[in-house]
């Protein structure tokens, strides 16, 4: 209701700005068909506004900046649809700068309310010490109380505002199941301790992750936008070709210069379905620097090329994956492709390894924009925590959050290995 109020005030503003008058159906210019024009702009919002947030969208509820931009080009979106179609009559300007302020307003509206620090408070039923810690450590999670599952709590009343946190795969006593069934019936928030994990750390508890039909179950109710998301991929890497392709021609003359060698570093990776493919990149190391066999790079890895660490650091050496995004092989945002020596490794070893490839390997991820670079299997195993978190959610939103935070990367230089 506050977006629609937000809409109906910048549609005030733009008339004031270009007519001078608060009331655009007042102004000549406007055009005699103004006033059903704006029914429909507010009807679209409407539509938009219930909508969105029924998009599957990560992490903790608050405020999101993706959510209100998305449900402003949903309704311009509509809008410009609907003048194509009927051909009416109207002052353009007036739609595109009341657009413009609304996008701004919605914004600055989500920025005021998420200084508000949001926290959910909890009473967690678990023995998981592992889990409970993480969730301590979320900066949005409030566990106020840790009971034992199988305990014989003598519990009063519970705070009305408390959430429920119960650990489903653990054996409740008579009285914890008491204890949580009667709040449940009256009404309190009571909710599985695996989904409160994922929803704070946003990450996948591995040792929850009982059955493989979980992940899969996901990807066909989001096949849709797998198949938005490759459009999207091609798009991206077309529009941009001209800002990436002179890059690239500038990263390799720097790579030529630095070494003898070939520019470009050619490997087998594992992608989609377990299908080996051809990555390419910019090399960054000596030519012979697995002459020995695959290995993990290393900080001052002694093979790395001159200028190799600083072309790594702002991930100029992985350009060369966009040619790997047109052709199909990999897309802009996804789980690593490894190598098939360590995915054979990691799948004896990590359970659920093999998930990773229900995707597309991606230039970027959810994983490497949250942890280093794995050089061992606890970092293999914490980054598929990530991976297995963007498979089970992935979505439009959560791609731009990636997408975003790999440019600040670029940007500012604070890439890894």
């Amino acid at each position: 209701m506050v977006d629609l109020t937000l809409l109906a005030g910048s549609a005030v503003i733009s008339s004031l700005l270009l007519f001078g008058t608060p009331l655009p159906w007042e102004a000549q210019q406007v055009g005699p068909q103004v006033l059903p024009m704006l029914g429909f702009v507010m009807l679209a919002a409407l539509v938009a506004s219930t909508l969105v947030p029924s998009m599957p969208s990560p992490g903790v509820p608050r405020p999101s900046y993706g959510r209100g931009l998305t449900m402003v080009m949903i309704t311009l979106s509509a809008v410009a649809l609907m003048v194509l179609a009927t051909r009416i009559y109207f002052s353009r300007s007036l739609l595109l700068v009341t657009m413009a302020i609304w996008a701004v307003t919605v914004v600055a509206h989500r920025v005021v309310r998420r200084r508000r620090p949001w926290i959910e408070p909890m009473v967690v039923f678990s023995s998981d010490r592992e889990m409970v810690r993480d969730l301590q450590l979320a900066p949005h999670a409030d566990v106020r109380a840790l009971i034992d599952p199988s305990s014989h709590p003598d519990q009063g009343p519970l705070d009305p505002e408390v959430t429920l946190v119960v650990d489903m795969a653990a054996a409740l006593s008579p009285e914890v199941a008491r204890l949580v069934s009667g709040n449940d019936l009256a009404g309190r928030v009571v909710k599985p301790l695996a989904s409160v994990y994922e929803e704070h750390t946003e990450r996948v508890p591995l040792p929850r992750l009982v059955e493989d039909w979980q992940m899969t179950t996901t990807l066909q109710q989001v096949r849709n936008w797998l198949w938005g998301k490759r459009l999207f991929d091609l798009a991206a890497v077309v529009l941009t070709l001209p800002i990436w392709a002179l890059v690239a021609g500038v990263v390799a003359v720097v790579v030529k210069a630095s070494s003898p060698g070939p520019v470009l570093f050619r490997q087998l990776r594992v992608g989609r379905g377990g299908q080996p493919f051809t990555i390419y990149k910019f090399r960054t190391m000596r030519s012979d620097a697995e002459a020995d066999g695959p290995r993990f790079a290393a900080v001052d890895d002694p093979r790395l090329v001159r200028g190799g660490g600083w072309l790594r650091r702002y991930r100029l050496d992985e350009i060369p994956q966009l040619w790997n995004v047109l052709i199909g092989d990999m897309s802009l945002v996804g789980p690593r492709a490894e190598q098939a020596p360590f995915v054979e490794e990691f799948s004896r070893e990590i359970p659920f390894y093999s998930l990773r490839h229900l995707l597309r390997p991606g230039v970027t991820g959810w994983a490497q924009i949250n942890t280093a670079y794995a050089a061992d299997l606890e970092g293999t195993v914490r980054k598929l925590t990530y991976d297995l978190y963007y498979i089970k959610h992935v979505s439009p939103i959560l791609d731009l959050r990636i997408l975003w935070s790999s440019v600040w990367t670029v940007i500012t230089g604070s890439g890894s290995r």
